[in-house]
């Protein structure tokens, strides 16, 4: 039996977690269920860092929002999307982490990239789009969450080095349609709303004409 261990200093532990929860953001069910490995890696985050109130009122102000219901911030985004909730979920979570330090961004826009970039969004969204079509007209995200196959949704963040600035995430879908069992519908994922705003989670999305479609399904 090994009796003689060396602890990890509180900032290795530290570090470790941030390079945890960047993953399990970007790679979301490979920690389990969405919500409970944000609140285990989040959650001893703030233990090391003596905040641990921190999670209790940020729940508050996802509840005020509308962001926040039993079943976590994904039972919020069910009222709005058909599947893959934990995608989107996902984003307000690494919003969060943005905002306490936390986030890897792989890309960070300028301030001029990114005020195109908000003004154009919504209207943007105005007709159907894809994936692709997403990446062509702004480039790389600042953090892709889900993998790079096509088969599966993913949501897709933009964020500026400017903290008073929200993330514009735009929630892309690829489930399976009736009569087509459980292979997805399109070659890659379709956009359905995009996201941005600090405000009522309602009033933060703008729906393509196929998440307009795909939302009264969901509802």
């Amino acid at each position: 039996m090994i009796t003689d261990r060396t602890l990890a200093s509180s900032e290795d532990m530290h570090r470790h977690l941030v390079d945890e929860l960047n993953l399990a953001l970007r790679r979301v069910g490979m920690y389990g269920k969405l919500d409970m490995s944000m609140w285990f890696l989040i959650g001893h985050l703030l233990v090391l860092e003596q905040r641990f109130e921190v999670w209790e009122e940020q729940r508050d102000r996802w509840r005020q929002r509308g962001l926040w219901s039993s079943t976590g911030i994904e039972g919020a985004f069910a009222s709005y999307f058909p599947s893959e909730h934990s995608l989107g979920a996902s984003s307000v979570y690494a919003e969060f982490a943005r905002a306490e330090g936390w986030l890897k961004a792989d890309r960070v826009l300028d301030a001029q990239t990114y005020a195109v970039l908000r003004d154009e969004a919504g209207p943007w969204a105005g007709h159907d789009r894809s994936w692709a079509d997403v990446t062509a007209a702004f480039g790389p995200p600042s953090i892709q969450i889900g993998g790079n196959n096509p088969r599966y949704g993913k949501t897709l963040g933009y964020l500026t080095d400017d903290l008073a600035q929200p993330m514009v995430a735009f929630h892309l879908w690829n489930g399976t349609d009736p009569g087509l069992q459980d292979r997805p519908s399109h070659e890659e994922p379709l956009l359905l709303a995009v996201r941005c705003g600090d405000g009522d989670f309602a009033d933060s999305l703008t729906f393509t004409p196929q998440g307009r479609d795909r939302r009264s399904g969901a509802q």
